[in-house]
Order: C-alpha cells, then sequence, then structure tokens
C-alpha cells in the first residue's frame, strides 16, 4: 500500500512530535479578550497602558515617525548584518554612558538584535558555542528564582545548562540577598550569572546599590561571567542613569561581560522589535581585538539565524537617541510612564490598607518597575478570575500598568475579598 493510502502517515507522530503546552501569557490574553464581562481587568501583558487602559504611542515616537514619513531618502533596504549602526552606536552610549571607559578603549562590540528576546538568544548561542571556562560543570547558566518564563526557553533551547539561584523571599516579598549571594558563591568558578539590571521580572525587587556592589566582589573573587538582560532601562525609576546603574559598576570594575538591551518598553516599541546586544571586554592589552574577534563570530552568528535584523523600530529609535530635542521629550516620556506606575503602587497599597486587608503591603510601593509580586497564592488568583474577572498570572504578578483611576477600586475590593477568603 502507498504511504498516502495509509490515512494520515507521517515522521511526525504524536509520540515524536508531542501536542505543545499553550504559551501561559499569550493563553491569559486570549481567556481576557473572550471575556465580555464589563468590569474585567487585564493585569496579565507585559505592556504599558494609559490611564483609559489603552496602548499608549510616545508622543516622542510620534514626533519620530513623522520625520522618518517626510524623509525623501527612507527606503526598504536590508539593513546590515550588524544592524543600523547609527542605532547601535547610540544604544553603546545609552547603556554604557558616554564617558565611558569601554567605549574609549573600544572594547564594546555592540550589534542590533530582535528586541530583548533576540540578545538573549544570540548571547546564549554564542556561549554555547564558544565558553569554555577551566571547570567544565561552570558553563552552566544560573537565573533567579523566579525569573522570566521565557528565560528557561531560550536558554535550554541551545542546549545550555540552567541552575537557579534564590531571589525572592516570600516572607519579606523582598530579596533573599543572602540565598542569592550564597548560591552565587557556591557555583563553581566562571558561572555565568544572569542578572536583570532594573525593575527585576516578575517580582519587581532589585538589590539597593550596596547590594550590587556586594554581588559585584563576590562574582570579581569568583571569575563568574555576567548576562545582564536590561529591558526596562529608564523606565523603572524614570531615570536613564540610575537604571544602568548596575550594569555601569560591573564595567567599571573590570568584567568581562554582556547586555541584553530591549526598546520594547522604553519606547513602546512592543512590536517593533527593536534591541541590542553588547560585549564587553575586560580592560587589557588585546581588549580591542577581542571585542573585534567576538563581533565576527556574532555577526556570523546572526547571519545564519536572521540574516539581518528589522529596520522601522532602530530607525525610530536612532533618530530620537541621536537628537538633543528628541531626547529630552522620550526621558519626559518615560517620567510619565513611570509615574504613572508609581501612583498606581501608592493607590493600590493605600486601598488595602484603609480596608485593612489582611497581610502588609508595604512590598507595593517598595517593589519597582512594570510588575509588583503581590504574594498571592495559585488558588486566590483562580478565584479572582473566575469570580472577579481579574486576569493576572498565576504566580501572583500583577502589571501594574494595567491598573488606573477607573479599575483600581474594584481591584482593591476584589483583592480584599479574595484575600480575606
Amino acid at each position: 500500500m502507498a504511504p498516502a493510502e495509509k490515512g494520515g502517515a507521517t515522521a511526525f507522530s504524536a509520540d515524536v512530535v508531542p501536542q505543545a503546552a499553550e504559551d501561559p501569557l499569550f493563553g491569559l490574553m486570549a481567556a481576557y479578550k473572550k471575556d465580555d464581562d464589563s468590569k474585567k481587568v487585564d493585569l496579565g501583558i507585559g505592556a504599558y497602558r494609559d490611564d483609559n487602559a489603552k496602548p499608549w504611542v510616545l508622543p516622542v515616537v510620534k514626533a519620530a515617525e513623522e520625520q522618518l514619513r517626510k524623509d525623501p531618502n527612507l527606503n526598504h533596504e536590508y539593513l546590515p548584518i550588524a544592524g543600523l549602526a547609527d542605532f547601535t552606536s547610540a544604544s553603546q552610549k545609552l547603556i554604557l554612558g558616554k564617558s565611558s571607559q569601554a567605549i574609549a578603549e573600544n572594547r564594546a562590540f555592540s550589534i542590533q538584535a530582535v528586541s530583548g528576546t533576540g540578545s538573549l538568544h544570540l548571547g546564549a548561542l554564542f556561549l554555547a558555542r564558544f565558553y569554555n571556562p577551566p571547570a567544565p560543570d561552570a558553563k552552566t547558566i544560573y537565573v533567579s528564582t523566579p525569573t522570566w518564563a521565557n528565560h528557561n526557553q531560550i536558554f535550554t533551547n541551545v542546549k545550555l545548562p540552567m541552575k537557579s539561584y534564590p531571589y525572592f523571599s516570600k516572607e519579606t516579598k523582598g530579596l533573599d540577598f543572602e540565598g542569592m549571594s550564597s548560591t552565587i558563591e557556591s557555583a563553581p568558578e566562571g558561572s555565568i550569572i544572569v542578572l536583570h539590571a532594573c525593575a527585576h521580572n516578575p517580582t519587581g525587587v532589585d538589590p539597593t546599590n550596596d547590594q550590587w556592589q556586594q554581588l559585584a566582589q563576590l562574582m570579581k573573587r569568583k571569575s563568574h561571567f555576567p548576562f545582564f538582560d536590561c529591558a526596562y532601562q529608564g523606565f523603572a525609576s524614570g531615570s536613564l542613569a540610575t537604571d544602568a546603574w548596575a550594569i555601569n559598576h560591573f564595567v567599571e570594575q573590570g568584567f568581562e561581560m554582556m547586555i541584553a538591551q530591549s526598546y520594547a518598553k522604553n519606547f513602546g516599541l512592543y512590536g517593533e522589535r527593536a534591541g541590542c546586544f553588547h560585549f564587553i571586554a575586560a580592560p587589557a592589552s588585546d581588549a580591542s581585538d577581542v571585542a573585534a574577534r567576538v563581533g565576527s563570530q556574532l555577526t556570523l552568528l546572526q547571519r545564519s539565524e536572521i540574516s539581518n535584523p528589522p529596520a522601522y523600530g532602530a530607525r525610530v529609535a536612532a533618530l530620537i537617541l541621536n537628537d538633543e530635542k528628541l531626547f529630552a521629550q522620550w526621558e519626559e516620556d518615560l517620567r510619565t510612564m513611570s509615574g504613572r506606575i508609581k501612583d498606581m503602587r501608592k493607590a493600590l497599597r493605600s486601598k488595602l490598607e484603609e480596608k485593612k486587608t489582611p497581610g502588609t503591603w508595604n512590598h507595593i510601593t517598595d517593589q519597582i518597575g512594570m510588575f509588583s509580586f503581590t504574594g498571592m497564592s495559585e488558588q486566590q488568583v483562580a478565584r479572582l478570575r473566575e469570580e472577579f474577572h481579574v486576569y493576572m498570572t498565576k504566580n501572583g504578578r500583577i502589571s501594574m500598568a494595567g491598573l488606573n483611576t477607573h479599575n483600581i477600586d474594584y481591584f482593591a475590593d476584589s483583592m480584599n475579598n479574595v484575600v480575606r477568603g
């Protein structure tokens, strides 16, 4: 009998290719959209919303797009493999600082990538292929518990072994600095440590500057390799410099390191996939040669992965980053976004405390950035969804950007009811 007559004969049977589970976050989005309750609240997706729960195109982005539309030389030609030079050079100065020694000494290499996810993937792919520490078991990538869910898939897809270090304390709803430090201390010398530069996702809990200094000393002593994930520069505190402090400190301490930089959140360019990957060589007589060689291999990897990166988002960002007036307007837009989220944090904490909701709620204002780890259980989250049409991830994380002056009373009431049981 011919294969076609066997009725569905395939090389990809269910035991070979099982049905993959739906992505939890995008499944949550789909469920929210299907819900027709007028009071429904979306606190799941990590995207900024204005006070009317609408996507907000930054005024500075609108201004840059208008300039682009008027450019008679605008076209749709391929970018170079490494991306738009005006974008990568400006991104380098933004993340490292214009007066960075790493830039002055030509030991930083930057390549445009497909937002933060693509930046992380490119770095992981390079490490999987080329990173060979003296201790073989040090070729392991450590992530925080918890971390951004996609970290796990990105790193396992390139066959990098993964381990975790404690991060969030369920007791204090803050940083478990002792547990974090202890695990990093005991990791094999030369291990890869993934660090969230600011506005840790999903907890909203960041180390203090003093704790960052202690971590740098510890990692230097252990010869660990830092890999920073920076998705919220300027969005967390409202200050670009403040949110890059940890990265700049590690660079100043002379680390060889990597940075994945995303412009999804701080420019609101979610669907344009604008990002940049940076490799920083440690200070040495041959540092510029190291950066050039690493850069050549990153470029080769990029060619086989995506050929060349998308142009539009990079052009918008580059225009803003390189224009003094537009840059100042962008800083104001960042303060608008971060300021509204801070206001929502204060309001939610205040309302829960006014209602005398069981527990302590200072962690809501102690945390920073897009997300807050509420401390709610999976059962409480399920009840919020089923009874009150409030959508959030099952680990209790809420996107603060989903709260506004129109729904915060309803959410605080719902949360109070569920916590009281």
